[in-house]
């Protein structure tokens, strides 16, 4: 049951409507956060270029290491997650860690990193969907009846609650990971290709060796984006306090794992000089199709063509639940649009706020193709380097609210690397993701780097920021009680809810 602690700054709070508790078990929280991922997406769209741009044939060190930071941010991020349980994540996190003012600041960057980044993945599930039905049925259709098909689909998912969205998600995540296994497992089976395993790809200084280790740590960085979404789903989960931070963590090292071996064995499929050679050319995917065909025959680069597709479209869908509960979580406050905090009364589900991702995603899908912008190389492209930069930032701000958060609250709870060391070695490793993707901006957006969009996305982070800034300081001076609950609506819950239970304002 229950056991929410009153903040003595807020008297008698009304209470608000509540997201369904009880939706999804740990296999279901996992499923959502590995499907932002997209590991089949991530994969034949990331590796090309750490390859060629990047690490080179050094890739598999890449991404071991960026396994290594990221698991040591998540050391700080569950954390937190024991003992703060809001839909909107980091909102929440930063806000009881560094204060309203940075909570706001960051919960605007991360509402802009979500809704764009659904925008971007439909860019590219139109691309795959228009290459995959030209391929195999000879059908040339617009990418823009991709897009919209893709928005409808997932508007009406996304209607009801989230066990709905995660069994579909399921079924496309378990099909694109077996095919990655399948794939490397036969390569490894045959002792690899011309090179044979070169193991020496998993050296870790290589990490650090290439073209520009730069832009190949990036590209793996960005390889994990939606992982932290775990915790968003806390309020729906059965027990979160047990649940999120195993989840967040099996993502993570799972992700790594499955990463590091699939290009260990992409790579050695088709030896060290043939791999640069095939992503120097006309065909980047056949950096995996090739192997695909030649140790598993035509029907897996079928598959592989149409798990692009629903692998996009999962990624898509688990951004837009992102999204839509970042909206509901700072609706529900009432500070900004508050009809945005209601949630369905039979499916307990933010509808308003989806229905708004939906428009919203809508709306940047439709600037772009009025600009007559290409979906993969501008629509794609563009809206993730934005969205990765803006989480970079909240993710970095995150790490030093743990800090903060646990030198104040908790004391049975410190730990000397759990709650200081290792946030703060996250929050340095996400500093220099952060570098590492300004100093790399123009190589990361490749043709699109000329469109005036481009020059505007650190421009657009700033203003986001600042705004968030702006709007706590004016409620602070205008509405302080509303103040007091910016990022404090929280469920305190060590086992499962009952559904009478209703979000409150609490301070942790």
């Amino acid at each position: 049951m229950s056991a929410v602690e009153q903040s003595p700054a807020v008297q008698d709070p009304p209470p608000v409507q509540r997201l369904k508790a009880g939706s999804v078990g740990l296999v279901g929280v996992i499923f959502m956060a590995l499907a932002t991922a997209a590991p089949i997406t991530a994969m034949t769209g990331n590796l090309p270029v750490i390859v060629g741009a990047g690490n080179g044939v050094h890739a598999p060190a890449g991404f071991l290491f960026v396994t290594l930071v990221l698991t040591v941010f998540t050391v700080g991020y569950v954390a937190m997650a024991r003992h703060i349980t809001t839909a909107g994540a980091f909102y929440g996190f930063v806000s009881h860690g560094l204060g309203r003012i940075a909570g706001m600041a960051s919960g605007l960057l991360a509402v802009l990193a979500y809704v764009v980044f659904e925008a971007s993945i439909v860019g590219i599930f139109a691309y795959f969907g228009q290459q995959a039905v030209e391929s195999q049925f000879g059908v040339d259709l617009p990418w823009q009846v991709f897009a919209l098909a893709m928005l409808a689909i997932t508007a009406v998912l996304s209607y009801f609650d989230l066990e709905v969205a995660s069994k579909v998600l399921g079924v496309f995540l378990v099909g694109e990971v077996l095919m990655l296994v399948l794939l490397g497992g036969s390569i490894l089976l045959h002792g690899g290709g011309p090179d044979g395993l070169q193991l020496s790809s998993l050296n870790p200084t290589g990490a650090f060796a290439g073209v520009n280790a730069g832009v190949g740590l990036f590209f793996c960085f960005w390889s994990w984006i939606g992982f932290e979404s775990t915790a968003m789903y806390g309020e729906e989960s059965r027990n979160p306090k047990r649940i999120i931070p195993r989840a967040t963590l099996l993502a993570v090292v799972g992700l790594g794992v499955l990463y590091t071996f699939v290009s260990w064995m992409a790579l050695a499929g088709n030896g060290g000089a043939g791999s640069v050679e095939i992503v120097g050319g006309s065909s980047p995917l056949d950096l995996f199709l090739a192997p695909a065909q030649q140790y598993l025959g035509h029907w897996a680069v079928t598959a592989f063509q149409w798990l692009m597709v629903t692998s996009a479209f999962a990624c898509g869908m688990a951004f837009h639940q992102c999204a839509a509960r970042y909206l509901y979580a700072i609706g529900r406050e009432g500070i900004l649009l508050p009809a945005l905090g209601r949630t369905h009364a039979r499916h307990g589900s933010p509808y308003v706020a989806s229905f708004a991702q939906t428009g919203i995603a809508l709306a940047i899908i439709g600037g772009f193709w009025a600009a007559g912008q290409d979906p993969y190389v501008s629509l794609y492209t563009l809206t993730a380097i934005l969205g990765t930069l803006a989480l970079l930032v909240v993710q970095t701000l995150c790490s030093f609210a743990v800090v903060a958060y646990f030198r104040k609250n908790h004391p049975e709870s410190r730990h000397w690397f759990r709650t200081l060391t290792a946030p703060l070695l996250g929050g340095l490793g996400m500093l220099a993701a952060i570098v590492l993707l300004v100093v790399n901006l123009d190589t990361a957006a490749g043709a699109a780097s000329k469109i005036l969009f481009f020059k505007l996305i650190p421009w657009i982070v700033a203003a986001v920021f600042l705004g968030g800034i702006a709007l706590a300081l004016y409620m602070r001076a205008r509405h302080p009680q509303k103040y007091e609950v910016m990022g404090r609506l929280v469920v305190e819950n060590t086992q499962e809810r009952s559904d009478e239970e209703q979000v409150v304002p609490a301070q942790v």
